[in-house]
Parts: C-alpha cells; sequence; structure tokens
C-alpha cells in the first residue's frame, strides 16, 4: 500500500528484558504499536495517620501500572513472503518471547530441583530478567510484567497461532524498588529528570498563554 513519502517514520514501542544467561529471549518489538495505553499513577505519601506536619510527605516516587491494550501479533504478511519461521510456527516465538518474562529459568529450576534431592536446607528462588518498557526515547522505564492476557486467533495445520491479540499489566519499578548499584535505579532516575524536564516546558507554555504570550524558554 502506497504512503505519503514525507510521513515521519513510526518509532516502535518494545519491552525487552536483559537476561545475561540467555540475552536474545526476551526481546519482544512491537510489529504494530497498541493504539491505547493506559496509565495509573499512585501517589506514595506517609498515609493518612500521619502527624499534621507530614500531611505533604512523599516517600518515593508514585506507584504506576501501565496497560498496553490490544498488542496485536499477525504473521499474514510473512507467511504471503514464505517467511521460514512464520510459515513453520506462526507467532508462537513471539508469544513465547514475552511469556518468558515471567518464567524462571528451566536451569535454575533443574538446579534447585538437584539441590532439594541433596538435602540442601535453604534455595535461593529465581531473578526475574530486569524489564525495560521503551515507548520512545523520552519513556525508557524498568517495569515487571504482573499480568496479561492472549487471544490467539488462527491456526496453522500444526495448530501454531497466526495472529493474536494480548492486553499487557506493566508494574513500574521506581528507585524504591532497586538498590542504588543496580542499573533499574538510574533508569528510573534517567527517567524522573526527562519528565521534570518536560514539566518545566508545559509549565513555562501555560503561564506564556496565560501572560499573552510573552514567555518563552526557547
Amino acid at each position: 500500500m502506497a504512503t505519503f513519502s514525507k510521513a515521519p517514520k513510526l518509532t516502535k514501542g518494545a519491552i525487552v528484558g536483559f537476561d545475561i544467561m540467555n540475552p536474545l529471549a526476551s526481546v519482544i518489538i512491537f510489529q504494530y504499536n497498541p493504539n491505547q495505553v493506559t496509565r495509573q499513577v499512585q501517589a506514595r505519601t506517609a498515609g493518612s495517620d500521619s502527624s499534621p506536619q507530614e500531611t505533604l510527605r512523599l516517600t518515593g516516587a508514585p506507584q504506576e501500572t501501565i496497560t498496553l491494550n490490544e498488542v496485536v501479533l499477525d504473521a499474514t504478511d510473512q507467511l504471503e513472503q514464505s517467511d521460514p519461521i512464520a510459515t513453520s510456527m506462526g507467532v508462537y516465538p513471539q508469544l513465547s518471547a514475552l511469556e518468558m518474562l515471567l518464567y524462571p529459568k528451566s536451569v535454575t529450576v533443574i538446579a534447585n530441583t538437584a539441590l532439594m534431592l541433596a538435602g540442601t536446607i535453604e534455595i535461593v528462588q529465581p531473578v526475574a530478567p530486569f524489564t525495560l518498557f521503551i515507548w520512545g526515547i523520552k519513556r525508557v522505564l524498568p517495569v515487571r510484567l504482573s499480568s496479561f492476557n492472549i487471544t490467539e486467533e488462527r491456526f496453522d495445520p500444526d495448530l501454531n497461532p497466526i495472529a493474536a491479540k494480548m492486553n499487557l499489566t506493566l508494574n513500574v519499578l521506581s528507585t524504591n524498588d532497586f538498590s542504588v548499584t543496580h542499573p533499574g535505579y538510574y533508569t528510573f532516575l534517567t527517567h524522573q529528570v526527562v519528565k521534570e524536564t518536560m514539566a518545566v516546558i508545559g509549565s513555562v507554555s501555560n503561564v506564556s498563554s496565560v501572560a499573552g504570550g510573552d514567555i518563552s524558554i526557547l
């Protein structure tokens, strides 16, 4: 289908999980960006039982939940081009990459099972991949994939899904959730600095509008 030659190139969103043991297993670049992103932001305060002097006290960055509505995967175009992965597996690999963000590595499970059989009392629980939600250069956020639902649509002869729609719920992780030595601490801090800069730009623009357009930051 023909497109306007001067149309800006669309940046694709992504969810990327960093895992030293398997760095390519959890990279999900959206084939089509969802049309709707819902964000719920809840203040982290000292609480209603605190003293009057502490009423406005913040205990950290707000708790934020991001919901991506109808993330679409579709292998139709790839099938028409005889792509070998789409032909043999449909969109199953992409779905698996997303799901692996919630799975402990099988190697770790096997190792822990062996330790339990050997009589080890304390087993170290596996750690999920360090996961980033990337939505343009201004929003790169450490997150935890808390839940998702998948509707698989159309299947090939081997029952691999040809298309799927997903709703994803992500919990944003802030400086409250990381130690100062973890890269997630500084990833979120960078995101907050960008947000503070955007807030200043927006506030100056609003003041300029009220004042008759005589204020400029550029």
